[in-house]
């Protein structure tokens, strides 16, 4: 058989397994949660004439509309993944399957990688070839307007009208579903093959009445100061990478046997060794908890929305302790925790308790600024960096010490990579625009797998192209609008 032959066939046994587990999916998972059985086969009732307020601390919660390959709507409040993302503070994630400024690039100056040719564990040769330039798609929820499935793919369009086709079979935040609020279905999950598209729309100031309600039960956000060996980190938290309100739960064992914890009950969480966690409830009573990803080395980190970065992703190894507070006590008490953790909020009443709303999140700008070489040349202009971020909402990632930094490029001021005649470690200066520098490592972003940088000089069509070795220093011109605070506050 040819290969289009075996592609051919391929395809086609994958539309077949896809139908099927789409209809397998369906079954199990488009059903209401938490709602009346019989909301299942009888109508709602039509709504009525008479709204009531939504309290503004609402607004930081995802809302939205989404329609299903068959023509059904849902509308409501959404969480991705049933119990993982739900504020538009959180990122949404995927895979590019191609890079678009690659052709920009001269083809003898394209980036090259090397496959080690190796047997038995020693290398004997090296083989290179041009690289790919592949790289993770990255966006706030507050930037997103549509996400659609398309075939193998899925679109992303954002706010600045800037549209990304990421492929729909590798690893994404689409696959996971989503979980709805409906005003008149009550909750429901909807499995990834079942949606067609899902527009993103402001969290709504009031609401109809209806049967129930489509922002469901809302719960507290996490909210807490993290420590770690490099300093201290406070704002909005999603522990484990998914836990980010009151009633999600800690898991562990204890001698007795498994214990869930909620984690509006809880004061503090600290690291005790590399496989346990000691818990500290609000009530004062301390309990060691182990055996689970959730309390030991197996923690995938600890997020924080800092108003300072962006957002930061926290290791295991690099985390001490978490002590929970609320948001409004912020500037009003002298230590962490002094607001008697999460549970002490009581009712939520003010906007910063869940993070900025839908509107608060402009669209982005072009990224622009200068590049100084290593020969003294300086060159201002359009940037592109890496041969990937090319907007304000694009984001550096870097690890420090076992945190891994995510920095919108609208706070970034400057940028110097570290010169391989430094002794030691090396690392990049980057200044932020409030003057804070960061040393980063030579990871990520500031990796030796930096693609280069393309300068379009005084708005010319074709680009200047620089590799990353030759970078000196980037300086980025301050963008017209600024970000609403990263943590909400």
């Amino acid at each position: 058989m040819t290969r289009a032959g075996i592609a051919r066939a391929a395809l086609g046994t994958v539309v077949v397994v896809l139908a099927v587990v789409a209809g397998y999916r369906a079954l199990d998972r488009d059903v209401p949660r938490d709602a009346d059985p019989a909301a299942r086969i009888l109508p709602a009732s039509p709504p009525g004439n008479e709204t009531h307020p939504v309290p503004e601390s609402c607004q930081g919660f995802l809302y939205g509309r989404i329609t299903t390959v068959d023509g059904a709507t849902y509308e409501g409040r959404l969480r991705w993944g049933g119990h993982e993302e739900a504020f538009w503070g959180d990122y949404f994630n995927g895979s590019k399957p191609a890079n678009p400024w690659l052709a920009q690039v001269p083809p003898e100056r394209r980036p090259r990688e090397r496959h080690p040719i190796a047997i038995f564990g020693f290398v004997l040769a090296q083989r290179e070839s041009p690289s790919a330039v592949v790289r993770p798609f990255l966006a706030r929820f507050g930037e997103i307007a549509r996400i659609e499935a398309r075939a193998a793919l899925v679109r992303v369009t954002l706010k600045s009208g800037a549209v990304f086709d990421l492929d729909r079979f590798a690893a994404s935040d689409f696959d996971d579903g989503v979980r709805v609020w409906d005003g008149q279905r009550g909750v429901v999950d909807l499995d990834s093959l079942r949606i067609r598209t899902i527009d993103l729309l402001p969290t709504p100031h009031t609401l109809p009445s209806l049967p129930t309600n489509s922002l469901g039960t809302v719960p507290s956000r996490l909210y807490g100061t993290v420590r770690t060996r490099q300093g201290d980190f406070t704002g909005f938290v999603g522990w484990n990478r998914e836990a980010c309100v009151g009633s999600d739960e800690l898991d562990g064992r204890t001698a007795g046997g498994r214990l869930g914890l909620r984690f509006d009950t809880l004061r503090s969480i600290a690291r005790r060794s590399r496989a346990s966690s000691l818990v500290t409830l609000l009530d004062g009573r301390e309990v060691v908890l182990s055996g689970t990803a959730d309390v030991g080395d197996g923690n995938r980190g600890i997020y924080v929305a800092d108003p300072r970065y962006g957002q930061v992703l926290i290791s295991w190894a690099a985390f001490e302790r978490l002590d929970f507070r609320s948001p409004r006590a912020q500037g009003e008490s002298g230590a962490p925790g002094d607001a008697g953790g999460i549970g002490a909020i009581g009712a939520i009443g003010a906007p910063s308790d869940t993070g900025p709303a839908y509107g608060d999140f402009p669209p982005g700008s072009p990224l622009a600024g200068s590049i100084t070489t290593r020969d003294g040349r300086r060159r201002s202009g359009r940037l592109v960096f890496d041969l990937d971020e090319s907007a304000t909402t694009d984001t550096l990632d870097a690890p420090s010490a076992g945190v891994d930094y995510t920095l919108p490029f609208g706070r970034v001021a400057a940028i110097v990579p570290a010169a391989d005649k430094e002794r030691g470690a090396p690392r990049t200066r980057v200044t932020l625009e409030d003057g804070e520098v960061l040393q980063l490592e030579r990871a990520g972003d500031l990796g030796p797998g930096n693609a280069g940088m393309l300068i379009f000089i005084d708005g010319t069509e074709r680009p200047e192209y620089v590799p990353w070795t030759d970078v000196e220093r980037v300086d980025f011109d301050r963008p017209p609008v600024i970000h609403p605070p990263l943590g909400g506050l």
